[in-house]
């Protein structure tokens, strides 16, 4: 199902206002290494992950769908949904950590500036990201097996989903990030949604399931409960590998 023209407009202008943002921010910090560095990393992340992978999903969306689905086939839609989700997830995160160390091409140690908790990539996917996206996947893939929600409506709620983790998790200043959020957390599901079969049997859902669905996906975070788990048999597992004093006037971290 393609966007109507309200949600295509919506999403070029939360494009354009991404872009805006993350390049002013960037001229803006030119002259303090450490800030520049951190948001040149945040910048590398939009424009990798948002503007050049995003563009492939789209201009190649049928390509891909058949390519993903190919070493799947026969598994349940809903499978095949969640590893979907899960493989771009971890795309996305690699692009992530490659940034937090990038720090030398700035003149920077690894850690004075940074967009990911560490600079271990297994570490973050494992302690600080996928391991808790997965359950929202899931829950995804019960709701799309309820109602038939759009790819385009799945990308922007999933969007809001993804902002409100930044906020609760960083601060309530990254809701500023609001456009830049939904392309991050956005582009892990749209994909995967553009292959769920359209005929299965489901009902159109109504207006007020719309906000439900930003927030249900946290209902099934039982399922993959590996962060509650490190923290109790691993308590002293740092939020945040880098020393202190390393971070000294550096911005928060993405993740």
């Amino acid at each position: 199902m393609e966007p109507t023209r309200v949600q295509l407009a919506y999403i070029k202008c939360l494009l354009a206002w991404t872009l805006f943002t993350s390049t002013l921010v960037l001229v803006l910090n030119w002259t303090q290494p450490i800030k520049h560095a951190g948001t040149a990393m945040g910048f590398g992340l939009v424009m990798l992950w948002i503007v050049v992978s995003g563009g492939l999903m789209v201009r190649y969306r049928e390509v891909l769908l058949r390519a993903a689905n190919r070493p799947l086939h026969g598994l349940p839609w809903q499978i095949r949904f969640v590893l979907f989700c899960t493989t771009l997830a971890l795309i996305e995160e690699a692009i992530t950590t490659s940034m937090t160390n990038s720090a030398p091409l700035f003149g920077l140690k690894v850690g004075q500036a940074y967009i990911t908790a560490g600079s271990n990539y297994f570490d973050v996917i494992a302690f600080h990201g996928v391991s808790l996206f997965v359950s929202f996947f899931v829950g995804w893939a019960v709701l799309l097996t309820r109602w038939r929600f759009s790819p385009t409506s799945v990308f922007l709620l999933f969007g809001i989903t993804g902002t409100f983790i930044e906020v609760v998790g960083f601060g309530v200043g990254h809701i500023m990030e609001y456009g830049m959020w939904s392309f991050v957390y956005g582009l892990m599901i749209w994909l995967p949604a553009c292959a769920v079969p359209s005929d299965r049997p489901c009902s159109v859902p109504r207006w007020y399931h719309y906000p439900f669905a930003v927030f249900a996906p946290f209902a099934f975070m039982f399922l993959f409960p590996l962060l509650g788990v490190i923290s109790l048999f691993s308590p002293h597992h740092p939020h945040i590998h880098f020393a202190p004093k390393a971070l000294e006037h550096v911005p928060p971290p993405y993740r």
